[in-house]
């Protein structure tokens, strides 16, 4: 069984800051909650205007694909899947 490991971006334009602002908080505590969760951070980046870091890590698969139907049907893969998502899924073992 892999660990399953997300890095990238989420690159957001300005006016999609407050949006982001008010949704990620939730976003990240239900993330953080998953069961197989094993990391789950978000934070602005430091090199990038208007992007978040993306640095998770699942279980499992399975853990993954849960996360990943949870995110899409919640108010956060509502309101923010316009956003443009760049990362890479890699599976560490």
């Amino acid at each position: 069984m892999a660990i399953i490991s997300v890095t990238g971006y989420l690159l957001a334009k300005p006016e999609d800051s407050e949006l982001i602002e008010r949704l990620l908080p939730e976003h990240i505590r239900l993330s953080r909650a998953e069961p197989g969760c094993l990391k789950f951070d978000v934070v602005p980046s430091e090199t990038i205007p208007h992007a978040y870091e993306l640095d998770e890590a699942f279980a499992d698969r399975a853990a993954f694909e849960a996360h990943q139907a949870r995110t899409k049907a919640s108010d956060w893969g509502l309101e923010t899947r316009h956003i443009k998502r760049d990362f890479t899924v890699s599976e560490l073992k």
